[in-house]
Order: C-alpha cells, then sequence, then structure tokens
C-alpha cells in the first residue's frame, strides 16, 4: 500500500469519527438568501421540437425562439437556413432520437427540483452581485452532442446527458472519471461554476500553473459561496473519498508542488498535467485524482479571502495570482 493509499484511510476514520460529534441538522441558506425574491420559468423545448414536427411547425418555432434557436442551431455548419430545416426535421423524426426523446420525457417529467435549486443559485448570486440578471433557462434533447450551454443571456441544458447512469442510453466515448459527473446533483453547481467566468478577473497574460490553479479556485469558491450547502464532490466532481484522501494527503501534495517548483512553470503540458482532466495524477500517485491543482487552488483562494476578510466580489476581481498566493497564507492543513 503506497503512501498515499494509507492516508487516504487513516484521513476517512478520523474524519469520520470527528464527524459523528457534529450537528446532523441540516445545512439552511442564509436568511440574506432566502429574502431574494426568484422565479425561475425553465422552457422545455424538447415536446415541440419532437413531437408532430412539420417543415411548417418547424420554421413557427424557429421564430418563436430565436435565442434558443440561435444558440442550438446556428453554429451547426449548415449551408443555408433551408438545408438547417432539412436536417432537423431527419434529426428529430429518426427513430432512434425519437426514443431518446421519450426516455427523457418519461425520467424528466418533473423539473420541480432542477427549478428550485436554480432559484436558490440565482439568489445565492444575486446576493453577492444585485446586478446579477437571470439568464432564461431551456431543457433540450441534443442527441447526446451538446451538454450545456451557459452564456450571460441563456442557459441550455441536453437532459439527455443527465439520465441516470445505469440507463441503457449514454453518451458514447466519455471516460467513465467523467461521465460519472453528468448527473442531477452535479447539474446546478456545474452551472454556477460556468457562470462564475463572468465575474472571474484573470491576468490572461500569466501562463504560470499557478494562475491556472487560481483561477479554478476562484470558480470553485464561487460556486461554494453561492451554493453553501453544497458538498465540495459536487461542486470539483470528485468523489467523497477523493475529497477525504486529498485533504489526508494534503502536506505531500502541496510538497510535491514545491519540490518540484511547479508553481510557476510555464509549459503548456505541465499545467495540463496538474489541472486538465485525468482520472488520476500519477506523478503523485495513482490514488491521487485528477485535476489536483484546481483542489489546491481553491484552498489556497479560500485561505486568501478568510485571511484578508474579503468580500466575494472582492476575491473575484483580484486577477494577480501571485498576489493571492503571497497574502494567502496557505499552509497544509
Amino acid at each position: 500500500m503506497n503512501r498515499f493509499t494509507f492516508a487516504i484511510y487513516a484521513g476517512l476514520i478520523s474524519l469520520v469519527i470527528g464527524s459523528c460529534s457534529e450537528s446532523n441538522e441540516p445545512c439552511t441558506l442564509p436568511a440574506a438568501f432566502s429574502e431574494i425574491e426568484m422565479e425561475v420559468e425553465i422552457n422545455r423545448m424538447e415536446e415541440p421540437f419532437f413531437e408532430g414536427l412539420t417543415e411548417e411547425k418547424l420554421i413557427y418555432l424557429l421564430e418563436k425562439y430565436p435565442e434558443f434557436a440561435s444558440v442550438m442551431f446556428d453554429n451547426m455548419g449548415f449551408e443555408n437556413q433551408e438545408r438547417m430545416r432539412e436536417e432537423l426535421l431527419l434529426i428529430h423524426q429518426d427513430t432512434g432520437m425519437q426514443e431518446l426523446y421519450q426516455e427523457v420525457k418519461a425520467h424528466f417529467e418533473n423539473l420541480d427540483t432542477i427549478r428550485k435549486e436554480l432559484e436558490n443559485a440565482f439568489r445565492g448570486i444575486k446576493h453577492h452581485y444585485p446586478e446579477f440578471k437571470i439568464p432564461e433557462v431551456y431543457t433540450f434533447v441534443t442527441g447526446f452532442g451538446i451538454d450545456l450551454i451557459v452564456e450571460e443571456e441563456i442557459i441550455v441544458i441536453g437532459l439527455d446527458y443527465f439520465l441516470p447512469e445505469d440507463h441503457r442510453f449514454q453518451p458514447v466515448d466519455l471516460p467513465q472519471y467523467i461521465a460519472k459527473r453528468y448527473n442531477v446533483d452535479h447539474l446546478v453547481p456545474t452551472i454556477v461554476t460556468a457562470i462564475s467566468a463572468q465575474f472571474n478577473h484573470t491576468d490572461l497574460s500569466d501562463r504560470t500553473l499557478l494562475a491556472e490553479m487560481i483561477f479554478y479556485g476562484k470558480s470553485y469558491h464561487f460556486t461554494k459561496s453561492v451554493l453553501p450547502c453544497t458538498p465540495d464532490e459536487y461542486i470539483i466532481g470528485y468523489e467523497s473519498k477523493e475529497i477525504l484522501g486529498s485533504y489526508a494527503n494534503e502536506e505531500m501534495i502541496w510538497g510535491h508542488f514545491i519540490e518540484n517548483e511547479l508553481l510557476f512553470d510555464t509549459n503548456p503540458f505541465e499545467v495540463r498535467r496538474y489541472t486538465g482532466e485525468a482520472p488520476f495524477t500519477d506523478e503523485i500517485s495513482p490514488d491521487a485524482p485528477g485535476r489536483i491543482g484546481r483542489w489546491l487552488g481553491w484552498n489556497i483562494v479560500d485561505d486568501y479571502r478568510i485571511n484578508n476578510d474579503l468580500s466575494l466580489q472582492e476575491v473575484m476581481q483580484q486577477d494577480d495570482a501571485r498576489e493571492i498566493f503571497n497574502l494567502s497564507g496557505y499552509k497544509p492543513r
């Protein structure tokens, strides 16, 4: 058993024992969040585009929902509008697509839970950013072509991506370590993390690993601030045991970065090695989860805000990664 694996189990034992003495009361949102009036309407585009679709109906739908049509169909490489309509008719009348639509319709008959979670998320953003404008929210069946579109004015959710992991319809060629994050528990946190990019000031000329770590750290910090009751694993996309193992091995992980002088490395391969998608970070240990640099960046940003008594806006506006690191006072737990 290597060092990382051993420490995972040691960490699990200590953290589980410690949690037994804590309150089991459910987390409640801050009162300031709850006081913000919020009503989100989810526009379901599956039924109109998949049931009884004719060319005349398609033309009507494209004209009625121009914002949705623009983000969904305009970038699909069609020669012209006529060719686009022909292809869309074929796609949405296809037997396999119709079957997928029926499965999505049956599983997502009711979206009340997703709607309520979005309302809570938007309340949290509004609390920190009163000027935030609520985007229009749409759902669709994309044939596993598009999972999420998150722009300032519109969000499109490809519901087929969020069917249960044991469902017979699954996206093809998607690694398991990524596919496991495609469920409704991760959906709203993923949307909020994408929205955070609107507020995440960054120095694009800084190509260091540290800058990349801090960028993601600020994104996750934003999401946790907006969704304080959401477990960390749904924000960063780790399993619970990976979260516990990373904390239990934080000193060793940090030591690897320092000993190998990684923080200010600008080699894109090195940056991707520690922040890009991967099943694990083999340079540290086969048991260390992938994207471990993002997790470290999150811890650094947390400490930066706490130790300097800053607002979320002040954290997100700081574009100097070295300044954040230097003032964070970060040390492994």
